[in-house]
């Protein structure tokens, strides 16, 4: 049974949502407050939107990998000329960049971090005003409305008809009925009344403060791009070892060759087994991702939903606040049942006057028909979800007494009622419809909705968001489903998605004929794209079983009735205006309430996605190619023929800056699943047919030069040839071709050109080519690699398709 909550009239007269007011309690005193700031009584949990500084600092820095190339670099500062140790430099200035990128994204997203929080009304020396939640002090008088989170623990003070929410932190699906004096549990959030609690504990003692600060943190993980990384990280990191010891008991061992040189060929060849790159530009993509979508005023509340929503392949939406935008404007009284309209419109100004938070229909109502009249309100029942209908009992003087309900036409009526035909009527043009009835019974009593008699209908008009139909079509052509999924009257909804040209809104479902088991209802949820009169849980439900088939769900909302589904979604998306505890359970919050920013969302998405996939095959092909270069030589017990400023300039011409280019590109392509399979897929015969081609012509080389300047000539030889098939692995990659594409290929060609001619340059990198015959011999190899790479990756794609 529902609980009811007794109301006095207030100092004006009217209908008002609780005790008169001077004789609710004023709250701490500004005394009171700060002596409980001297001792230290505050909420002092830092609600941290991202990592602090020290911490990006010590990230960026302090990796497995920047300690390998540190010691690596440290030796080779020692034994070779500073060429060889250009790798070094490399490796700060990328790890400066990454450095700079995350503190710019903590800027952007600590900003709209403080636009977004959530500042409860708190009540100080009888006024009740915003402030932050870390402004909050023990003993502290916290005012609630529908969609408030309770930010600390307290206990009850005022309740009016009170309903708190729990389930996120009990699991507990029905809202509990608070009454003063029962406790309040931080995390919870009203759905229904209101009322006010007094904070009894603050800070890191409140139930859910340690959730809340490790939910609102900053994070680069738990992301299926970054847990794959770690993946590939973790094998290449096993298969350095064996090969790199192997690789320094050859060259200091087994060949009696110079110390210093075979030190600075061993470094050469381990250092371009490390993907050191593919980590910073991941967290660099992410990182510009995050300032590219906060100039939009989208609030990233948890990194990897970018790379999330990028994944989505249904959308469902609220269509109260997402494609319709928050207020409305009553357009038509209509009595029923010979009902005076005169007396009609003092029973709805009662109503509005009865409830001190009134939600966006019952707000129109207000601003339509301000007059209460000075009717008593003796008893109310605030609007729920669940319910669909709010209600209240009045004393019209002279010893006159009504109760009343105003809500869903199809939930207070009987099937068949004519009242419902008239209600068709307006919902096939998509305007919203409430029912007044009188009642005998009290609102929140059994049986008053079975016992309602209809005396008018009160049309509505919503106000369409000029971006919804353009938004909408942009998820069909990017082959995202849409699912509108609303608690309002069916036809209504459907009628308001016809007028957004959605596909499938002629084929409304009313969610009250929809089958509970997961599986059929799945099947439903499919074939459908509109749903209405779906209840909260339903909303969750409905999550569930698309989720169920394999699909990656986000859903948005701004009211309470969302929050749930919210929650349980892939993707929580809420407007920044919606309510807080909608705020608090998304990932994306739209602080411009622009559902038209979502587009942004999800190219920013596929943009990461996309482009790290391209740049990690650029990586992790030199990886294997490197390894593999590294067993071949410890086999044949011949020397590395790489110096470390080969590969430093090989890694910056056809990696380094390409991948920069390449990772912060434009990209539209949905992402898939399976990262590490899909790059690999691509890296392992693109690093082997590289690898195999460069020693193929390092031992050509070796049987054609001889003399002592022949190991430099042999040098020389294998990198023009590991340099033309990785330039072709980097001109496969930038696939599909536009100007500026060509253009990087071309560059990156022409300044290993510019080494090759340009004499200090041949000293400065050691890369002289002798004769005429090795270096043709080396191009032939090399384009032979290339043909070989085209079929090798186009046999890939058949054999292993993504």
């Amino acid at each position: 049974m529902t609980q009811r909550a007794k109301i006095d009239t207030d100092s004006r007269g009217t209908a008002g949502g609780g005790p008169p007011v001077e004789h609710r309690p004023a709250g701490l005193t500004s005394a009171e407050v700060a002596e409980r700031v001297a001792r230290g009584e505050v909420n002092d949990v830092p609600v941290r939107s991202s990592r602090s500084a020290v911490d990006i600092v010590r990230a960026n820095v302090f990796t497995r990998f920047n300690a390998i190339i540190g010691v690596l670099w440290v030796i080779m500062l020692f034994v070779a000329p500073i060429q060889d140790s250009l790798f070094g430099f490399v490796i700060v200035a990328n790890t400066g960049i990454g450095i700079i990128q995350e503190l710019r994204a903590k800027k952007t997203l600590d900003g709209l971090a403080v636009i977004g929080e959530a500042k409860p009304t708190v009540r100080r020396d009888g006024t009740a005003a915003e402030l932050s939640t870390s402004e909050i002090v023990l003993g502290d008088l916290i005012e609630l409305g529908p969609g408030d989170k309770v930010v600390v623990d307290g206990v009850v003070a005022e309740a009016d008809s009170l309903e708190v929410d729990e389930s996120l932190l009990t699991g507990e699906a029905d809202p509990v009925v608070k009454k003063p004096g029962d406790p309040m549990m931080s995390g919870s959030f009203v759905v229904a009344g209101g009322g006010a609690f007094t904070a009894t504990k603050v800070g890191r003692e409140a139930y859910a403060a340690q959730l809340a600060e490790e939910a609102s943190r900053f994070t680069l993980v738990h992301s299926e791009l970054r847990s794959g990384i770690s993946t590939i990280l973790k094998y290449v990191t096993w298969m350095m070892i064996p090969t790199a010891t192997g690789l320094i008991i050859s060259q200091l061992i087994v060949k009696d060759t110079n110390l210093k040189d075979s030190i600075a060929r061993t470094v050469g060849g381990i250092v371009p087994m490390i993907p050191e790159g593919l980590v910073l530009l991941t967290s660099v993509a992410f990182a510009i991702g995050v300032v590219r979508l906060g100039r939009k005023q989208c609030l990233v509340q948890e990194l990897p939903a970018i790379e999330g929503l990028a994944r989505v392949d249904v959308v469902c939406l609220d269509k109260t606040g997402t494609l319709t935008e928050g207020g409305m404007d009553v357009t038509a009284l209509r009595p029923l049942n010979g009902s005076d309209e005169a007396y009609v419109r003092k029973v709805l100004g009662a109503l509005g006057a009865s409830d001190p938070h009134p939600n966006a229909s019952l707000q129109a109502i207000i601003e339509a028909y301000p007059d209460a009249d000075g009717w008593r309100c003796t008893d109310a029942l605030p609007f729920s979800s669940a319910r669909k209908y709010s209600g209240a009992t009045f004393d019209e003087g002279g010893g006159e007494e009504s109760s009343w309900l105003l809500g869903a036409p199809d939930v207070l009526l009987e099937a068949g009622d004519p009242a419902l035909a008239e209600t068709d009527h307006l919902n096939e043009q998509g305007l919203r419809v409430l029912l007044l009835a009188r009642t005998d019974r009290e609102p929140g009593a059994p049986g008053a909705a079975e016992a309602a008699r209809p005396a008018a209908l009160v049309v509505l008009e919503q106000r369409l968001r000029p971006d919804a139909s353009d938004t909408l079509a942009y998820f069909a052509d990017q082959n995202v489903a849409t699912k509108v999924i609303s608690g309002d009257n069916a036809v209504s909804v459907g009628a308001v998605a016809g007028k957004l040209e959605l596909p499938g809104a002629e084929h409304t479902v009313d969610a009250r004929t929809l089958p509970e088991d997961r599986e059929k209802m799945a099947e439903v949820l499919e074939e459908n794209a509109v749903f209405g009169r779906v209840t909260p849980q339903q909303k969750r439900d409905m999550v569930a079983a698309l989720q169920s088939k394999g699909h990656t769900v986000a859903m948005t909302g701004d009211g309470v009735n969302d929050v749930l589904a919210l929650k349980d979604a892939d993707i929580g998306v809420s407007m920044g205006s919606g309510s807080e505890a909608t705020r608090a359970v998304a990932q994306i919050v739209l602080l411009n309430n622009s559902f038209a920013t979502l587009p942004s969302v999800v190219a920013e998405g596929r943009r990461v996605i996309g482009n790290i996939t391209r740049v990690a095959t650029l990586f992790l092909t030199k990886t294997v190619y490197s390894v593999l270069l590294a067993v071949l030589v410890v086999c044949s017990q011949v020397e590395y023929p790489f110096l470390p400023r080969h590969l430093t300039l090989l890694s910056t011409l056809t990696i380094g800056v390409p991948a920069f280019f390449l990772a912060l590109a434009p990209n539209k392509e949905r992402a898939k699943p399976h990262f590490v399979r899909r790059v690999m897929r691509y890296a392992i015969p693109g690093g082997i047919i590289a690898g195999a081609a460069t020693f193929t012509t390092y031992l050509l080389a070796r049987h054609h030069y001889s003399g002592a300047d022949a190991l430099g000539a042999e040098t020389s030889a294998a990198t023009l040839t590991l340099f033309l098939v990785s330039l072709w692995v980097l001109a496969i990659i930038a696939r599909p071709y536009t100007w500026w594409r060509l253009a990087l290929v071309a560059t990156m060609a022409g300044a290993f050109l510019l080494v090759l001619v340009v004499p200090w340059l041949q000293d400065f990198f050691a890369l002289k080519l002798v004769g005429t015959t090795m270096p043709w011999a080396a191009v032939a190899i090399a384009a032979t690699g290339a043909a070989v790479l085209e079929v090798a990756w186009r046999w890939v794609d058949r054999r292993f398709p993504a």
